[in-house]
């Protein structure tokens, strides 16, 4: 927050009472901070790829009516245009949006890690690799707070999942937790300063981290030097005096003082000062007051047309061409098969809270028609079933038919939304097999056949090799149609490169151990450093497609490298050329190799990055500068950033596995790192992680005794919690949002079955307190099975 805002904060908060400002620190709806005195109220909103601004107080998980909003590619797109410039202009779109509809925070973007493709959320995240995902993300906060509207960085920390999301423990070593799983949040904070950071349902190393004073306090704070607002997820608040110590100011959404009178038992006791509610109260203070100077004026107007052609641009920047012998571009002649529902009923968005009631939606088969004109045909079959993916003999047969008749056909293959979705994790990473079977029948009918993956994540591709060419097209959004066509007959170039690995088969990847879980309160982050092309370039297990692959429909030729600078502090020079006869752009990534260390190091790590446009023979110069971080690892023994002495070699290379030049540097000089056993293998051992941890790995959390921390899903493991579980969903089922399609249903209830009991006094509306619920965890523990056991103990 800015001095200004926050000193007439502070002034405002020193003449409210202790109610009034514990009245600010919690929302005053679903959606909506509290007004009280000369504070005003402040409206928050879904993000990233749209504005989600309900029409109503509404529902939090997307069931409800929203205003229509622009719908922009997800951050799977995003990410994969590898452009900073592209995605802040995207920023800007959605913060005038947001001004245009008085929202004063946008909730977004996420930053998670992508830690296994098969995560419910990773649609809504960026990459696998820290460095492309905090930079991505900074650009979209710049965008966004440059109209005047605050973002909320999330999910802060380690949600890499949602199976158990609302009580799983993430366990993870110090090392990696900075290195992969938080250094995307320092560069996003230290970058673009947002307005607030929103804190994650899951515990990291036992932690709630909106109760963790290391990560918010000391991590947050003293060591990236945030001075926003942090704001809890909505519902997951697990002990609020706990939180507000720590440095959670807001707690989201408002639930009629269901905490008031534990908070001021705590500051009655001397466990939490008053000091930091004051501190809570000023930061909350400071956002609604920026929020409404920023907002205050003429009103702001977006033009949707603008960002409609803006949608469309970004979703052919972030399209990748995964595969092509040369049958891409398409030219428009002869005649061609369009086969697959959804060409007509598009995948355009994720499934949850980061859903966006689009303004307009354009499909491929909208699109078709003008871009061929009368200069080709074109013949349109479903080929399987939008909804469940299932293929028919009657769909496979006409598929096939219309393929053997046409010059080419086009697949598009999209995988059904309820297969991706917030609050579950995919079972596999697989297309329904009926899908896949089509792909191999109509790719033997013409082997001139086009895929075009319409997904939020990788998939396992078995038949990878058999089509002409495949384009990922990702979530797209509302312009994917028209965006996916300019892509396919070569009006745009499949600017995109992945910013994830495809793994061949999940089995693969190490995190595949450990995911969701071993069990239902823990998961153990074993695999460590090694996530994505961190664990194929380390351990020689080649991936599909690579970090940072993307072919084009030109070529580009990479000059010898030169070299600058002193110590840590270097600039790598590099001349690219557009050796073909289409204009195109390159993606010249720099990663870092470390021929030796003390402790255990990926074989290289991204660390530098640029998106370069070329006209057909033109030749440009690329700088890119490195520094202290970029060759540094996080030494837990010293508890700071240390960059050894020794040689890095620089590869600059178009991916992690097409490396086109490299260079060596040696320092002499260097800090000193603790040198800590490396894992024999990519998923440590028991004993490996424990010292990886530097204590006992923790034992997982039993599911009984309950607590208001047990997820409503836990109460059929007794008798007694069986029929409260009966009657609670009975009385939550009457309060759903009847809105939305089948997926957001699902979705819905898969969210209330992981919805912890304190989250339901929160939802109560005042009508169940903590005491009540308190009780009620008692007598459910009294009639359980655990109790009986130690009451049979106890007598003997």
């Amino acid at each position: 927050m800015t001095t200004t805002h926050h000193a007439r904060a502070a002034e405002l908060v020193s003449q409210l009472t202790l109610d009034e400002k514990l009245l600010l620190l919690s929302g005053v709806n679903m959606w909506e901070t509290a007004a009280v005195g000369a504070i005003p109220s402040t409206f928050l909103a879904n993000g990233p790829v749209g504005v989600g601004k309900q029409a109503s107080a509404g529902d939090h998980v997307g069931g409800g009516e929203m205003l229509p909003a622009t719908c922009f590619p997800s951050p799977s797109v995003l990410a994969s245009t590898w452009d900073v410039e592209l995605v802040e202009e995207v920023g800007v779109a959605l913060g005038r949006e947001s001004r245009s509809k008085g929202v004063g925070v946008l909730l977004g973007p996420g930053l998670n890690i992508k830690r296994h493709p098969g995560g419910g959320r990773v649609f809504e995240y960026f990459s696998e690799d820290p460095y492309l995902s905090g930079k991505i993300a900074a650009a979209a906060v710049r965008g966004v707070q440059s109209q005047g509207v605050g973002s909320s960085i999330k999910h802060f920390a380690g949600n890499n999942q949602e199976t158990f999301r609302m009580r799983l423990d993430s366990i993870i070593d110090e090392r990696t937790l900075r290195e992969i799983y938080l250094t995307g949040f320092e560069i996003a904070v230290t970058e673009s300063e947002p307005w607030t950071v929103m804190t994650s349902y899951n515990l990291v190393n036992g932690e709630y981290p909106g109760e963790s004073h290391r990560l918010l306090a000391q991590i947050l704070r003293e060591e990236w030097g945030f001075t926003g607002l942090v704001m809890s997820d909505w519902f997951a608040v697990s002990d609020r005096s706990t939180g507000i110590s720590a440095g959670l100011d807001l707690e989201m959404p408002g639930n009629g003082g269901l905490w008031t009178g534990r908070v001021k038992k705590a500051l009655e006791d001397g466990t939490l000062p008053l000091t930091a509610v004051d501190a809570a109260a000023t930061r909350v203070a400071a956002l609604a007051l920026r929020a409404a100077s920023e907002s205050a004026g003429a009103a702001v107007t977006a033009d949707l047309d603008a960002h409609h052609a803006l949608a469309r641009r970004a979703a052919a920047a972030g399209t990748v061409l995964l595969r092509n012998d040369g049958i891409l571009p398409l030219r428009a002649k002869g005649t061609i098969a369009l086969i697959g529902a959804g060409a007509k009923t598009p995948r355009y968005q994720g499934v949850g809270s980061a859903s966006v009631n689009a303004i307009t939606v354009e499909t491929v088969l909208d699109a078709l028609p003008t871009r061929l004109g009368d200069s080709a045909e074109f013949t349109y079959v479903r080929g399987y079933d939008a909804q469940s993916g299932a293929v028919s003999a009657e769909d496979s047969k006409a598929a096939q038919a219309a393929a053997e008749a046409a010059d080419v056909a086009v697949i598009i293959l999209a995988i059904p939304a309820g297969k991706e979705a917030e609050g579950v994790d995919r079972e596999h990473l697989a297309f329904p097999p009926a899908m896949n079977e089509l792909v191999r029948a109509v790719t033997a009918a013409n082997p001139r056949t086009v895929v075009v993956l319409v997904n939020g994540s990788p998939l396992e591709l078995p038949w990878a090799e058999e089509p002409a060419a495949i384009l990922e097209a990702y979530l797209g959004g509302q312009a994917a149609g028209p965006a996916i066509v300019d892509v396919l007959f070569g009006d745009a170039e499949p600017g995109g490169r992945t910013a994830e690995s495809f793994p061949v088969v999940a089995a693969d990847l190490p995190s595949a151990a450990n995911f969701p879980a071993t069990t239902p309160t823990q998961v153990q982050y074993r695999e460590n450093l090694y996530v994505g092309y961190r664990f194929h370039d380390t351990f020689g297990i080649a991936p599909r497609f690579p970090f940072g692959h993307g072919l084009s429909y030109t070529t580009f030729e990479y000059g010898a490298l030169d070299l600058s600078g002193e110590g840590v502090d270097r600039t790598i020079t590099v001349s690219v050329t557009n050796t073909g006869d289409r204009a195109g752009s390159e993606v010249v990534q720099l990663y870092v190799h470390a021929t030796g260390s003390s402790v255990h190091r990926p074989e290289q790590e991204l660390k530098a990055f640029a998106k370069v446009h070329l006209a057909p023979g033109e030749t440009r110069s690329v700088s890119l500068t490195l520094g202290h971080r970029s060759f540094a690892i996080y030494d837990v023994g010293s508890s700071e950033w240390a960059a050894e002495a020794g040689e890095y070699e620089i590869r600059v290379g178009s991916s992690s596995r097409d490396i086109r030049a490299t260079t060596t540097i040696r320092f002499d000089i260097g800090e000193t790192v603790t040198p800590v056993a490396r894992p024999v293998a990519a998923v440590a051992t028991s004993a490996e992680f424990a010292r990886l941890l530097g204590r006992s790995v923790p034992i997982a959390k039993e599911l009984l005794p309950f607590s208001l921390n047990s997820p409503v899903a836990d109460l059929p493991s007794t008798w007694l919690g069986r029929r409260l579980h009966g009657v609670l969903l009975g009385v939550i089922t009457k309060q759903l949002p009847a809105g939305g399609d089948e997926d957001t249903q699902a979705m819905i209830h898969a969210v209330v079955g992981g919805m912890p009991l304190r989250a339901l006094s929160a939802n109560s509306g005042g009508r169940l307190s903590l005491d009540t619920m308190d009780r009620i965890v008692s007598v459910l523990n009294v009639a359980s099975p655990h109790a009986r056991r130690a009451r049979r103990a106890a007598k003997h």
